[in-house]
């Protein structure tokens, strides 16, 4: 086990590479065994990962330009173990689900190099490390968008290298110069973020490094304003990009917010809260009334997303342990559902070649199947008890609802809104007369396509109903990391603040 997260993050790396001498016949199957691997490999970490340990696991470490403290560290808490485990689930899930054959392998080689990106992202402990795993993801799915994609595929690729390399660039600035500082104030040079979280850095330097970080983290996630490189992404890229940008990728900005923004700078965490709050309403608010005006069953679904992920913001900046648990265990529900729900409507594309509404209707009679776990998939994406989209999404408010009732209940507006366009999805779709003669000769779902949507179905009932498992690992590295917010608080807000959450925590 001593260099178990290793061969996790290259192992699809290496065979990935190998893939290139596979033949075009057996490339599918290679890649879903590889993924099957790995995913598998995922899962031991799980079983050997010690629910009790707050410190880092499974920790690795030697110099690479030891100079400049540049190391190969890695590590993985409870926050980082289950992201791991999303990024190879639905990387597995989404190959077995795939059903395009135009220069099928070199999209199979694609998914498995952009999977090691985002193994290394959660993995990665120097800041250096995370850095580039953060940027070698932009590659990947460049590729997928600007190769496999729509009409527009080229305009919705570039918009969304140029956006998140621009937010990048910026927080390259912050962490070169945070580097530099702990070499002022220390005479060491490391890019390690357990040296970092150590350092009580003064307000004013918080106050812009906050920033960077922020900007480029908002821009992933993506925050209002930052959001609009994200419906053009879905719309033009294949039904496998949209899986794992929307399972996967987005959750690296929110898992930026809890590994580097909040516990280096905890003083400007708290002082940007009501802001950052505001945005997240926003986004739940206002791309939730853009859903529902959308006639694009994949528009509908893409605008829903931006809008949960402003609950996972919420969450995060609730500084509680119930808000960051909930914001943690909801990214982990969002990519499940949302990579489902992806995967529904590319199923009905790939059958008649229109995402449009006003194509469908009569469904649940012609697809019964189909239309049984798209309502499963679509109650959990709403909010409902006893699915796994209610378990973050209600700890999430829960853990704002201390910081302020009436905010709180704004974002509670999303639940509403998101049943409305959810709902009339369903409706125009799966009930009513058939809108086109050509539905009735649609079939229902295969074999491979049950193969990839039933443990989807299941994973999303047995976390609403036992979330347990998952919880107490997540629960137990937050509120670690509140504690070292406490201790490094420097205003008398954030001691407020931060000190009640602690005690909460304990």
């Amino acid at each position: 086990m001593d260099h178990l997260l290793s061969l996790i993050i290259f192992f699809p790396l290496f065979a990935g590479v190998l893939g290139f001498i596979v033949s075009k016949e057996s490339i599918k199957a290679y890649g879903i065994s590889i993924a099957t691997v790995e995913f598998l490999l995922s899962l031991a970490l799980w079983f050997n990962y010690s629910s009790t340990g707050s410190n880092f696991q499974f920790v690795e470490y030697f110099p690479i330009i030891s100079t400049y403290g540049i190391n190969y560290h890695i590590g993985i808490d409870g926050i980082s173990l289950f992201l791991i485990i999303l990024s190879t689930f639905m990387t597995m899930i989404s190959l077995i689900a795939l059903n395009i054959e135009k220069d099928i392998k070199n999209l199979v080689v694609t998914i498995l190099i952009l999977e090691m990106t985002m193994v290394g992202v959660f993995s990665a402990l120097d800041v250096i490390l995370f850095y580039l795993f953060w940027e070698l993801s932009l590659v990947p799915m460049l590729y997928i968008i600007g190769a496999w994609g729509g009409k527009l595929r080229i305009y919705a690729a570039v918009k969304f290298f140029l956006y998140t390399f621009a937010g990048s660039l910026i927080m390259l600035v912050g962490i070169l110069y945070l580097a530099n500082y702990f070499h002022q104030v220390t005479g060491i040079w490391t890019f390690s973020i357990t040296d970092w979280q150590l350092l009580v850095i003064p307000l004013h330097i918080q106050f812009w490094l906050f920033l960077a970080f922020f900007i480029g983290f908002a821009i992933k996630v993506p925050m209002f304003p930052f959001h609009t490189w994200l419906p053009y992404a879905h719309g033009q890229a294949p039904t496998i990009g949209s899986i794992i940008l929307a399972a996967v990728l987005l959750k690296m900005g929110t898992y930026g917010f809890i590994r580097f923004s909040l516990p280096l700078f905890p003083d400007m965490s708290v002082y940007f809260t009501p802001f950052i709050a505001t945005l997240a309403l926003i986004m739940i608010i206002y791309t939730a009334m853009v859903a529902f005006a959308q006639k694009d069953m994949k528009q509908v679904i893409a605008y829903s997303s931006i809008s949960h992920m402003g609950v996972i913001v919420l969450g995060t900046f609730a500084l509680n342990a119930e808000g960051i648990t909930g914001s943690v265990f909801f990214m982990l529900s969002h990519g499940i559902v949302s990579g489902a729900l992806f995967m529904l409507v590319g199923v009905i594309y790939d059958r008649r070649h229109t995402k449009l509404m006003s194509e469908f209707g009569g469904l649940a009679h012609i697809m019964p199947r189909y239309a049984t776990i798209f309502g499963i998939i679509l109650m959990a994406s709403v909010g409902l008890p006893l699915t796994m989209g209610f378990v973050g999404e209600f700890l999430s408010l829960v853990g704002f609802y201390k910081v302020s009732p009436v905010m709180t209940a704004l974002g509670g507006t999303g639940i509403i809104l998101g049943a409305i366009y959810m709902l009339n999805l369903f409706r125009e779709s799966f009930f009513g007369k058939s809108k086109s003669e050509k539905n009735s000769a649609l079939k229902d779902l295969n074999k491979k396509e049950l193969m990839a949507l039933i443990p989807l179905v299941l994973v999303v009932l047995w976390l609403g109903i036992y979330p347990k498992p998952v919880l107490n690992p997540i629960d137990t590295s937050v509120k670690k990391m509140l504690h070292l917010m406490q201790l490094k608080a420097q205003t008398p807000e954030a001691k407020a603040r931060l000190l009640v959450k602690d005690k909460e925590a304990k």
